[in-house]
């Protein structure tokens, strides 16, 4: 097993950067040895860990009022890209070196030569995410980190107020996940959906009519003007492949189609979502 140590170099506004030489300093275990899911357990019951990747992900991170705890930069970005985001950091280990040294140590191509570990936010519930909102994204069974990164983008730039998710849906602070949505993560209200009861008669409770984006016999455009002139709208979108439920598609109020042409059945799940996100946005 490779073996590090690590040495202070200097103390830039309250941040120590840290020089890393070898690679056996158990801070570094976030960036090297745990996966995301150890992340995500490190302190159970009382929370976990995240990774956000890249200046503006970490900013974005940071506004939203998560707590740092350390974190790995590129050389070069310490004090370029990433130096306003590292003088925001406080008094947390911030290790810095040469790019080869750092993908040896985490084999990731580092995106804008920023890691920052962060302690993981408390959920709000379902009813205070979408209280007051008009428009709401619910994910059902989406695993691919990248698709919901790229539905929380599409979200937050085209007026979806909050996203909710089933528990098997890929977890929105994965890196990835937030490194796609640009940090739209920590903008978009989100929580999961928990709990015995079917999903869509919570969404029903709280005041929403409920579309399911799904093909089937009784689809409707996804320009029908009734569907557009919802007050308040709950868009569900499935996994890539097997799509929505039955029982969820049954329990909708509308089943919704993006219409096709050349023979294509079928948009990606993030690219369906931005396109019945435009359509349906509140008017």
């Amino acid at each position: 097993m490779r073996k590090f140590c690590f040495m202070q170099v200097r103390n830039m506004n309250m941040s120590e950067l840290i020089e890393l030489h070898e690679f056996h300093d158990p801070r570094l275990d976030v960036f090297a040895r745990l996966n995301e899911n150890q992340l995500r357990h490190f302190f159970e019951p009382n929370g976990g860990l995240f990774i956000a990747e890249s200046p503006k992900v970490a900013e974005r991170a940071l506004r939203s009022g998560c707590m740092p705890v350390s974190a790995l930069v590129d050389r070069k970005q310490a004090e370029g890209e990433a130096a306003d985001v590292i003088m925001r950091l406080g008094r947390i280990p911030i290790f810095t070196g040469e790019s080869d040294q750092i993908r040896k140590l985490t084999n990731i191509p580092m995106t804008r030569g920023l890691l920052v570990c962060f302690m993981r936010p408390k959920l709000h519930s379902v009813e205070g995410i979408c209280c007051g909102k008009r428009r709401v994204a619910v994910l059902e069974n989406v695993t691919n980190p990248t698709n919901v990164g790229a539905i929380f983008r599409s979200a937050a730039a085209l007026g979806v107020e909050a996203v909710l998710l089933n528990s098997a849906c890929s977890d929105p602070l994965y890196r990835r996940a937030s490194r796609v949505s640009m940090g739209t993560v920590f903008q978009v209200p989100w929580t999961y959906l928990v709990g015995g009861a079917s999903y869509v008669d919570v969404l029903h409770d709280l005041g929403f009519r409920t579309a399911a984006m799904a093909l089937t016999d009784r689809s409707v455009g996804i320009d029908d003007p009734g569907i557009c002139a919802e007050g308040r709208l709950a868009i569900i979108l499935g996994a890539e492949g097997d799509g929505l439920s039955p029982e969820t598609i049954a329990a909708c109020d509308y089943t919704v189609r993006i219409p096709m042409s050349n023979g294509v059945d079928s948009l990606n799940v993030a690219a369906a979502a931005a396109v019945a996100f435009w359509q349906l946005r509140a008017r």
